[in-house]
């Protein structure tokens, strides 16, 4: 394997089973079926990519075209049903809002709670806690339980704690829609930096403008497939050809 390579994904194919609402009286159940027989949904079709260490990558599409899901496979939350997704590097990933966070914990438990899954030790976490929560803006909530939280500080937390743990790669779903636009701004500024120093980022996002200025290549799915592979610029601007 070239040493280059930050994420490789070979023939890879996803499907989901999705099945209808099952009968509820013995006389739906009669005029139905006793089989609730599942419909087989293509998400993703033979895709090949190679994504570089040190590249900054969008996945641009409509909704439902695959991008999440090609993140999610990435992430290894999902795995595929044919093919191969294999990664090359320390991630950490953005993919749904506050997911690791409990509840009833406060945003500083939080932290410990959430980084220590991204492999980080307690010490590393003490060096990096109070940069952490200066990077949140979260104040005094810092101690308060997240539950309490709203979305945009739900998504501070979140982010602060993902760009702290130094990983070689980053996933980033819509997550940087959530939140003030001061904040959206600090994040995006914050990206850049990484970006420039070889760190390999795919973000998912329908803020095109954004994507232009922060990414060097883009990926363009449509209906599961690789329409468009290559510079940003370009990508973007036949994506919204066809879209208009």
């Amino acid at each position: 394997m070239n040493n280059d390579v930050a994420i490789k994904v070979t023939n890879m194919t996803k499907t989901f089973k999705l099945y209808s609402d099952k009968a509820n009286t013995m006389k739906e159940r009669i005029v139905r079926g006793w089989k609730n027989k599942p419909e087989i949904r293509t998400v993703l079709k033979s895709i090949d990519l190679t994504i570089n260490k040190g590249e900054t990558v969008a996945l641009i599409g409509v909704n439902g075209s695959g991008k999440s899901t090609l993140l999610k496979l990435m992430t290894k939350i999902i795995y595929p049903n044919k093919g191969t997704v294999k990664t090359y590097g320390k991630l950490t990933s953005l993919l749904e809002l506050g997911a690791g966070f409990h509840p009833d914990f406060t945003g500083r438990e939080n932290i410990y709670f959430n980084a220590s899954i991204f492999g980080l030790t307690k010490e590393e976490i003490d060096n990096r806690l109070n940069d952490i929560i200066e990077f949140s803006e979260l104040g005094e909530f810092i101690d308060s339980p997240v539950r309490t939280y709203s979305s945009g500080m739900y998504m501070r937390l979140a982010f602060s704690v993902a760009i702290n743990v130094d990983a070689e790669i980053l996933l980033i779903d819509e997550i940087l829609a959530v939140g003030d636009q001061h904040f959206q701004d600090k994040c995006f500024t914050k990206l850049e930096e990484l970006s420039k120093s070889n760190k390999t980022i795919v973000i998912v996002s329908h803020s095109l403008g954004s994507i232009k200025k922060l990414c060097d290549r883009a990926i363009w799915l449509r209906n599961g497939e690789i329409a468009k592979d290559g510079k940003c610029d370009e990508v973007v601007d036949s994506y919204l050809k066809e879209c208009a």
